[in-house]
């Protein structure tokens, strides 16, 4: 949630930075501005009359002490009208407040300075490369094909199990998913610094407010209900990342300021709707309803934000550099960036048998947009309450990762080389029929 406070002194620009999404959000600006002036006065009347209030009951005292009854009763008639008002006006406010938070939840964070103006993915500048693609002397194969043929994933069993967009990791593939798994995270924490948790898989609708997915998002997740009762549907969702139940730990509390910067790693599926709207029912790993992921979640000092998400990407950076996979680090620009997000860096990887690169990080710093959200906030050595900055990257998600290795490090005999990183997990150098 965006600083009513930087929206009503600094206006023109929170309206130039929205404008610079695309989304026509800025024109949301005038109706809060407006919701917010009737606020204040609402407020400044309020406070009158409860100084009023305030005034004639001291005066009742005073009549009391003189014995003069009469007249006291009539002023604590006077404080009675008086104090119906207030209850009438602090409705109202209550009211107004309500329908300002709601425009507020849907404002879209500010783009930081330095990020490129563009409309879509079309105009984000690539930041660096790291390696080549690789070179074969036999046509390599696609993800599908090596699933098949090394018997890697069944798609087929899984659309029995749970229609299209779903995967059945079978034998060496549910080997290797896992063992990916728990290299990711032996390596986040031991090597990056950061805790591991392991938090639930689904959460309250205010966690999902407090990271910014919802109101905006609400229809592209899933809702449950225990026991199929309707009723209950939405009072818990299936978390779409690590990121909602992770950022939202320490979700209104006070930190002190010497625990920060707080890192954390999660492991989780994660469950998204919004992938049937690609074409899920093609056959393969690319876009599913469930994935699995490793998360990387920091609540840090403002001052530090910018320096720690240039840390998180070389976090996720080195993943793919231990597995020996060709990538791409790209800026998204204003128009491409997610809801949450002031600044953020995707890192696509090279699939050879795709042809194509795959996101398979999107590392952001969200500054004190979600801390807002959530009412998290620090307190300074000086006493003084401030929101931190929190950072979410993946580290990265799986399946394209699978995909990624599978048919980069493909022979021409069809086995799967495995990276010298992941040998101690699947205790082999190779898969093959």
């Amino acid at each position: 949630m965006l600083d009513i406070k930087l929206i009503r002194e600094k206006t023109d620009f929170v309206r130039a930075r929205l404008a610079t999404r695309g989304a026509r959000d800025e024109i949301k600006i005038e109706e809060i501005l407006k919701l917010d002036e009737v606020r204040r006065d609402a407020l400044s009347k309020v406070e009158k009359l409860k100084n009023e209030r305030n005034r004639v009951s001291r005066e009742i005292g005073a009549l009391m002490a003189k014995k003069e009854l009469h007249a006291a009763e009539a002023k604590k008639l006077e404080t009675k009208e008086l104090g119906e008002t207030i209850a009438h006006v602090d409705k109202q406010i209550a009211e107004i407040e309500v329908n300002r938070d709601a425009l507020m939840l849907q404002l879209p964070n500010l783009p930081h300075e330095s990020i490129p103006l563009g409309k879509s993915a079309e105009d984000n500048p690539e930041v660096r490369v790291h390696g080549t693609k690789a070179n074969y002397d036999f046509k390599p194969k696609s993800h599908v094909e090596l699933c098949e043929s090394l018997k890697l994933v069944d798609f087929a069993r899984a659309a029995k199990l749970s229609g299209s967009g779903f995967l059945l990791y079978t034998n060496w593939g549910a080997r290797l998913e896992r063992a990916l798994i728990s290299f990711l995270l032996d390596l986040h924490i031991t090597e990056h610094g950061y805790t591991e948790v392991s938090p639930p898989f689904m959460v309250g609708e205010q966690c999902m407010v407090g990271v910014g997915q919802f109101p905006k998002f609400k229809d592209q997740y899933y809702g449950v209900a225990e026991g199929g009762r309707v009723e209950e549907l939405g009072k818990l969702y299936l978390i779409p990342t690590a990121e909602t139940p992770v950022a939202n730990i320490h979700r209104e509390e006070i930190l002190a300021e010497k625990q920060l910067p707080i890192k954390y790693c999660a492991y989780t599926p994660c469950f998204r709707g919004e992938a049937g709207a690609a074409g899920v029912g093609t056959r393969g790993m690319i876009r599913v309803h469930q994935f699995d992921k490793v998360e990387l979640i920091k609540i840090v000092k403002p001052e530090n934000s910018y320096d720690e998400l240039e840390k998180m990407v070389a976090n996720a950076e080195k993943v793919l550099q231990l597995l020996g996979l060709h990538y791409r680090v790209i800026l998204l620009c204003t128009g491409d960036m997610g809801f949450g997000s002031a600044k953020t860096y995707d890192i696509e990887v090279w699939a050879p048998g795709q042809g194509s690169y795959l996101e398979v990080s999107s590392c952001s710093n969200c500054e004190d947009f979600q801390a807002r959200r959530m009412n998290l906030r620090f307190k300074t050595e000086t006493g003084e309450n401030k929101f931190p900055h929190i950072l979410n990257g993946s580290g990265t998600a799986l399946a394209r990762l699978f995909v990624a290795l599978i048919e980069t490090h493909q022979q021409a005999d069809g086995s799967v080389l495995i990276p010298e990183p992941l040998q101690p997990y699947l205790k082999t150098e190779k898969i093959s029929a």
